[in-house]
């Protein structure tokens, strides 16, 4: 089941940020706290919408999105994480959440979703790919610690 998350979903969320570290080789870049996630994610003034996925209410993925502008396209939405516990992944579990986020993004009027993917990450290149995603190889991220 898939479902918008609460506030009391927040500690095993960040267990899985911290399981995303390790799998994504960086392990010590994680500084987010659960206080944060509260008040960042939840109240009138959220900056992003999380949908957790459930087996037997057992939360085993999630999903961040928040919106973003194109002066291109218009309203999007930013699909910050996906995340599915690695005993849970190849079972679909990925595959709903992200089409909940598709779903979100259309009944929210986004004209796009992006996201952003490891190189060398094959298995997540895979299912977007198995997804028609466009992935764009043409782009350099650039980031600034503040």
């Amino acid at each position: 089941m898939i479902r918008k998350a609460n506030p009391s979903d927040i500690p095993i969320m960040m267990k899985l940020i911290v399981e995303l570290a390790i799998y994504e080789r960086a392990p010590n870049e994680v500084t987010n706290t659960e206080q944060s996630m509260l008040s960042d994610g939840f109240g009138d003034d959220a900056l992003y919408h999380a949908f957790v996925a459930e087996i037997d209410s057992k939360i085993i993925g999630f999903a961040i999105t928040y919106y973003r502008y194109s002066t291109w396209k218009g309203k999007c939405l930013y699909l910050e994480d996906l995340i599915v516990t690695e005993e849970f992944r190849k079972n679909g579990i990925g595959q709903k959440l992200f089409d909940y986020c598709i779903d979100f993004g259309k009944e929210n009027n986004c004209k796009k979703m992006i996201w952003q993917v490891l190189d060398w990450n094959q298995p997540a290149i895979n299912f977007y790919n198995k997804n028609n995603a466009q992935l764009d190889n043409g782009w350099i991220n650039g980031a600034l610690d503040l």
